[in-house]
């Protein structure tokens, strides 16, 4: 199949390289020239080559601009072709890029990814879509070469929902096992001797295991940088605006993060908030 990513970063480099692996010819557009493929002057460009278009972008003006934008994706799209957006981006503004794209005779799925640079390299993501039955059959076979748990949650924007769910998640528990390992470092026992006690009961969690980890080891090398976390949350704090809906944790958790990026670590992996606990009085 003829694809058109757009998107080369820490996420978007081994997608590309795993779809080429699977013996797609990739149009390649924002990304490093080491990578193999034919790389494009434009999202234009390899709109035009392509049959399906993918971008993993960093947030959601980065996918608008990339869609609609000077010599973007609408500017060299064919009628018939999937755009699939698996950027972690705001869900409203997805519904309204879906309508846009289907406008012009297209099809488009939110299809954005959880699992790390890790999960990218070793083709494992948790792929969370959102749009019609009968499009995501037609990707289904690219999600195959990216990821193993492919879920279609629901119509368009869907994706983006359960990815953000996923981030509340994902970021909370961080958190809390920050707060954990330093309440036992302060309370003089040993985080790393806790960590591996707690992996053994109710408190065990994946979360525990690797980011606990690099908690005790202090190696905070970026799977997942804390501004994109951040990023993630605020979407959850807008949208519960918007829902009415309470989220405290959420809100106290983004906080956190912000303190993380004043403090300079907002490139650091998110769960070097342990450093930014470890600084409060």
């Amino acid at each position: 199949m003829r694809i058109g990513f757009v998107g080369l970063g820490v996420m978007g480099t081994p997608m590309a390289a795993n779809l080429m692996a699977a013996g797609h010819e990739l149009a390649l557009y924002r990304g490093r020239e080491g990578l193999a493929g034919h790389h494009c002057e434009s999202a234009a460009d390899a709109a035009e080559r392509s049959e399906v278009v993918i971008l993993m972008l960093p947030d959601t003006p980065d996918v608008e601009n990339a869609l609609f934008g000077p010599d973007g994706v609408t500017e060299g799209i064919n009628p018939g072709t999937l755009v699939i957006d698996m950027s972690s981006i705001s869900p409203t503004a997805t519904k309204s890029f879906a309508e846009r794209i289907e406008k012009l005779g297209c099809d488009y799925l939110d299809a954005p990814v959880s699992g790390g640079e890790v999960g990218a390299q070793q083709a494992s993501l948790t792929i969370m879509v959102g749009g019609r039955p009968d499009v995501f059959e037609r990707a289904k076979p690219l999600f195959e070469a990216l990821g193993k748990n492919i879920t279609l949650i629901g119509g368009s924007g869907a994706g983006q929902t359960a990815k953000v769910a996923n981030q509340i998640v994902v970021g909370l528990t961080i958190e809390a096992v920050a707060e954990a390992l330093l309440f036992a470092e302060r309370a003089g026992a040993d985080p790393a001797v806790v960590r591996k006690a707690l992996m053994g009961g109710f408190a065990s969690s994946r979360i525990l295991e690797l980011h606990g980890e690099r908690m005790v080891n202090q190696t905070f090398d970026p799977g997942f940088r804390i501004r994109l976390h951040r990023k993630d949350l605020m979407l959850a704090v807008q949208a519960a605006a918007e829902l009415d809906l309470a989220l405290p944790n959420t809100a106290a958790t983004q906080q956190l993060m912000n303190a993380a990026i004043a403090d300079g670590d907002g490139d650091l992996d998110h769960s070097a908030l342990y450093k930014t606990l470890r600084r409060s009085p």
